[in-house]
């Protein structure tokens, strides 16, 4: 199953490349599926080195796309860091103690949509923040928060359970 999540989570990452190049609708829009890949890497996989992951990721995004190179990893990285605070906030300790992964099957629909927006809104706030960095006012960082969270949000939802496969299957 490792390399199905390998090989799930490498497509995922293009895909966001694809969405980040050719899906530009408005400046006050960007799509982000990178909070909900950290947040369904593997919980066996520890806090360190889901940083490291996250930092990947992200300047590997930043590298092949159109933006300030760093920007997606600095996002990125604290949403790994907070990751598994997260979990246990919101599922409690049980998917550590049994290294089961987040899903929707397992843990419904509501509470995976809860990690989903704080994830985020986690990511899109310094990301915002760091990009916009005193060129925009207050009114137009917070609408792209808004509208990016609200398309972020439905993309993640659709396809959060292409990663986080089940053992049991």
């Amino acid at each position: 199953m490792r390399n199905t999540f390998t090989l799930t989570y490498i497509l995922m990452m293009v895909a966001q490349m694809l969405f980040t190049n050719y899906f530009h609708f408005t400046p006050l829009c960007m799509v982000t599926i990178l909070p909900v890949m950290v947040l369904c890497i593997p919980t066996r996989i520890n806090t360190t080195w889901a940083m490291v992951i996250a930092f990947a990721t992200g300047l590997a995004v930043d590298l092949f796309v159109d933006g300030a190179l760093g920007l997606n990893a600095l996002s990125l990285v604290p949403v790994a860091f907070l990751r598994k605070s997260i979990i246990e906030m919101i599922f409690g300790s049980e998917p550590f103690e049994h290294q089961e992964n987040i899903s929707t099957r397992k843990y419904g629909f509501a509470r995976v949509s809860f990690a989903i927006l704080i994830v985020t809104i986690l990511f899109l706030a310094i990301y915002i923040t760091a990009d916009c960095a005193g060129t925009r006012p207050l009114w137009f960082m917070a609408s792209k928060l808004g509208i990016s969270l609200l398309a972020s949000y439905l993309v993640s939802a659709l396809i959060v359970n292409m990663l986080s496969y089940d053992d049991r299957r």
